[in-house]
Order: C-alpha cells, then sequence, then structure tokens
C-alpha cells in the first residue's frame, strides 16, 4: 500500500523539527521523480493541476498556485480553489488580497499566501530585489505574515529575505514558512525543478542551486532529432524508406483477383 500524503496537521507538527523539502514542478515526470525522491511538497500551477499530475504526484503534499490576475474576484478563487482540492490538492496558493484570503480560509481550504518578495506586486517594492534589508521594509514583512496569519492562512511563501530576517519572523508564526532565497530559519526549501535540473534561461535566481545539467543534455537531444529527421527524408527521397519490412504483404493470387476488378489503367 503507499505512503499516505501528509496532512496539513502534519505538515504543521513538523515545523521546527526538521526542515521540509519543496520544488515547483510542471510534468508528470517531474512530479513522478520528486515523489521518488522523496520530496515533502509540491507546488504546481493550477492550469497544470489534473488527476494524472496528482497520481504522479505520489505521497508529496501539493500546493496548487492560482493565477494571480487570471482569476480576479473572490468568486473566482474559490471556484478554482474548491476544484483544485477536488482534484486532490491539498492547498492552494493564493497572491489576491487578505479579503479573498479569508473567504477561502472560512471554506476550509487551507491557504498558502505570500511575503517578501512578491512578484504580482513587485513594483511596491522595488522590483525584482530583496526585501527586509532594513528595519522598515523587515517589519514590513512580519506585518504582512501577521495579516496572513489573522486571515486564516495556513502558510506563506517567503521569498528573498535575509536569512536573520526570514529566521525571526518563521519563529514567531504558527504559518509553515515555505522559504525561497530566505536561508535555513525558514520551514522549507522551495526551489523551482527547471533550476535544479540546470533548463534555466536567462536570469537565473541567486539562491537557485544547481544539480544537474539538463540543458546540456536537451541540446543533444536536439542534434539527435534533427539527424534523425534528416535521415528519414534522405530515406524517402532515395526509397529506401519504406522497405518491405515496413509494408503489408497480399498473397499473389488474392492481388491478382483485385487487379482483374479494376479498370485499365487511363
Amino acid at each position: 500500500m503507499p505512503n499516505p500524503r501528509p496532512t496539513v496537521a502534519d505538515i504543521r507538527a513538523l515545523k521546527g523539527q526538521r526542515q521540509l523539502s519543496m520544488l515547483y514542478v510542471e510534468t508528470p515526470d517531474e512530479a513522478a521523480a520528486a515523489a521518488e525522491a522523496g520530496i515533502d511538497m509540491l507546488s504546481i500551477i493550477d492550469p497544470l493541476w489534473t488527476p494524472e499530475m496528482r497520481e504522479a504526484a505520489g505521497s508529496c503534499f501539493v500546493q496548487v498556485g492560482l493565477l494571480y490576475g487570471e482569476l480576479v474576484t473572490t468568486e473566482d478563487y474559490l471556484r478554482a480553489a474548491h476544484r483544485a482540492v477536488k482534484d486532490g490538492g491539498d492547498s492552494c496558493y493564493c497572491a489576491a488580497s487578505l479579503g479573498t484570503v479569508r473567504a477561502m480560509a472560512d471554506e476550509g481550504i487551507p491557504v498558502v499566501g505570500h511575503v517578501g518578495l512578491i512578484p504580482s506586486r513587485c513594483t511596491w517594492t522595488g522590483g525584482f530585489r530583496a526585501v527586509g534589508k532594513d528595519k522598515s521594509s523587515a517589519l514590513l514583512v512580519w506585518e504582512q505574515t501577521k495579516a496572513l496569519e489573522e486571515a486564516g492562512a495556513f502558510g506563506a511563501e517567503l521569498e528573498v529575505v535575509p536569512d536573520r530576517v526570514a529566521a525571526e519572523i518563521t519563529k514567531r508564526t504558527p504559518l509553515i514558512m515555505l522559504g525561497m532565497g530566505a536561508g535555513s530559519g525558514a520551514d522549507a526549501q522551495y526551489l523551482f525543478a527547471e533550476d535544479v535540473l540546470g533548463c534555466t534561461r536567462g536570469h537565473k535566481p541567486r539562491h537557485a542551486k544547481t544539480y544537474r545539467d539538463f540543458a546540456a543534455e536537451y541540446a543533444r537531444l536536439q542534434k539527435e532529432r534533427i539527424a534523425a529527421f534528416g535521415e528519414f527524408r534522405a530515406d524517402v527521397e532515395s526509397g529506401a524508406y519504406p522497405a518491405e519490412t515496413h509494408t503489408v504483404p497480399i498473397e499473389d493470387a488474392e492481388f491478382e483477383a483485385f487487379l482483374s476488378e479494376l479498370p485499365s489503367e487511363s
């Protein structure tokens, strides 16, 4: 019998006991690999969240990301969240207003908010840069955390915040703090699978760590793909394909009988 996946209560019980591992994945293969590797938590965005992904994720606790901007009203979020949970999601990420977070929590949906560098709101904090490097901005992260706590959230992504600030906030809140570039004091360490596998194109975040070079392997496979397609084209042009092994035979007598029924060639 497969191991049951952890509940919200199980995740909460691990706070302060050990660091959790968390990955953002985009394919069933990545989800299955994460489950096989023993990753604790996965983040999967709503458009990619399917029963196939739930099965692939195995015993991983899954946070389903509800896309800010694609969903607008509180009702939009509630409908999407109920659908995500119905399909096996264990919690829902929501970067919308505190009122929306509160409405989801009131429905019993485990909600994960976002503090620190919030990509959808980064214009307010100076763009894609660290947050909390001075007293006032560090206190803002603390206030955001407390507001999510009071709204009934289960956890919060804690992104690109000084490690000492993150550690002190994490110790002072019951929320599960999912650290991304926030040091070892957060409750979980959260990375994107594409960074871990070396697939990132363009800017690579400072906190990302690469463990494999899939980009080089994909480039090699692309060269092999082009070569194989070229060989196929050459075989078609030369007549080498299809060969006798690729065709369906017919007995001579049956073929002659077939021909006898056809009109003469024009």
